[in-house]
């Protein structure tokens, strides 16, 4: 997702699993990962909210696992966008 500071990460037939974020990359390239696949500095199984939820579900979701995004998936698992805790505050719902 350009600008949020992650990539959503899907398999071959579109279905997300899972998520590179810039917390990831930084520890792991600290760590001599460079050059590594992001399957190797994903996090699996990442956070998902789906399309039809309230935006005080995915407010509620943001504070209680203290992520700063989901990523919007539908019934397939296949990633449709994701929800930063900025779009959250710009509708005033934080």
């Amino acid at each position: 997702a350009k600008g949020f500071g992650c990539a959503i990460v899907v398999d071959a037939d579109g279905k997300l699993i899972g998520v590179v974020t810039d917390g990831d990359l930084r520890r792991k390239l600290g760590a001599g990962w460079g050059g590594r696949l992001a399957r190797d500095v994903m996090t699996r199984d990442p956070r998902r909210i789906a399309p039809d939820a309230l935006t005080a579900e995915a407010l509620e979701m943001v504070n209680r696992l203290r992520v700063t995004a989901l990523i919007v998936a539908d019934a397939d698992d296949k990633p449709v966008g994701l929800v930063h805790v900025h779009d959250l505050l710009a509708l005033g719902v934080a």
